[in-house]
């Protein structure tokens, strides 16, 4: 096979696919029930003609006999009076009349005929258009509900197209989340180890907070306790001497006079 022939192969296939999913089978019925009605129509606006036809030409055969008739009174009158020529004239125009019911009564006939034929055609035409409709009616409510039975099984099963989506973004709102919530509890843990420092809050202003902390949970000794423990440390010792004051002191064997 050619490249150009399987080309245009490949080219049938996928216009055949789109086609296929585009085509909806309740629009292809609808469209086809209203070809059959306007076919209907234009076989019942040919009946109509033909039967207009045919009561035209019935209505002229019934004007030439009703010449024929009053031809023949008047040729009857005229040899009663005598007047030979005039029943000649009016005998000679009786033929003539005949011989055009002669001329228009086959045609009536066929009109009638043809009349008659699509008569019957446009009964059937009818009984199978409404046969058409009802079957139609009937494969569109069963195509509707096959539909919604099939959406509510892919909604179910989760398979559809909408539903597959609506599954991704979920998927991708819940990984999100746990990343979120990892990391918020990866900076609680550095925050409380202290690896990270609040920046919110100048150096010295976090270095009191958090020493009044420590103080309050007693994890930091304060400076007085911490000279005690320095005293009791060192070893017996006669008390320091007194500080001088501005009070000079009395010395032992001095007396004042």
């Amino acid at each position: 096979m050619g490249i150009a022939r399987r080309i245009a192969l490949l080219f049938r296939v996928k216009a055949n696919k789109t086609l296929d999913r585009a085509e909806d089978p309740r629009e292809v019925l609808d469209y086809s029930y209203q070809r059959q009605v306007e076919m209907l129509a234009k076989v019942r606006r040919s009946l109509a003609d033909v039967a207009t036809s045919r009561k035209r030409v019935e209505l002229q055969i019934g004007q030439a006999r009703q010449s024929t008739e009053r031809l023949q009174d008047q040729a009857v009158q005229a040899l009663g009076m005598g007047k030979e020529d005039l029943a000649r004239e009016a005998l000679t125009r009786r033929s003539s009349a005949l011989s055009q019911i002669d001329q228009l009564q086959p045609q009536a006939e066929a009109l009638q005929a043809e009349e008659d034929k699509l008569t019957v055609a446009a009964q059937r035409l009818q009984g199978k258009v409404e046969a058409f409709r009802t079957r139609k009616e009937t494969i569109k409510a069963t195509y509707t509900a096959a539909e919604a039975q099939t959406k509510i099984g892919e909604a179910v099963s989760g398979i559809s197209e909408e539903m597959g989506d609506v599954g991704l973004a979920m998927q991708r709102a819940e990984d999100k989340t746990a990343q979120m919530s990892s990391r918020a509890q990866a900076l609680d843990e550095l925050m409380a180890s202290g690896a990270l420092d609040d920046a919110a809050l100048p150096v010295g202003q976090q270095d009191d907070i958090q020493a009044a902390l420590e103080q309050s949970r007693g994890g930091q000794p304060t400076i007085d306790s911490q000279l005690a423990q320095l005293r009791a440390q060192l070893p017996s010792a006669s008390p320091p001497a007194q500080l001088e004051t501005g009070t000079p002191t009395t010395r032992e064997g001095d007396e004042s006079t």
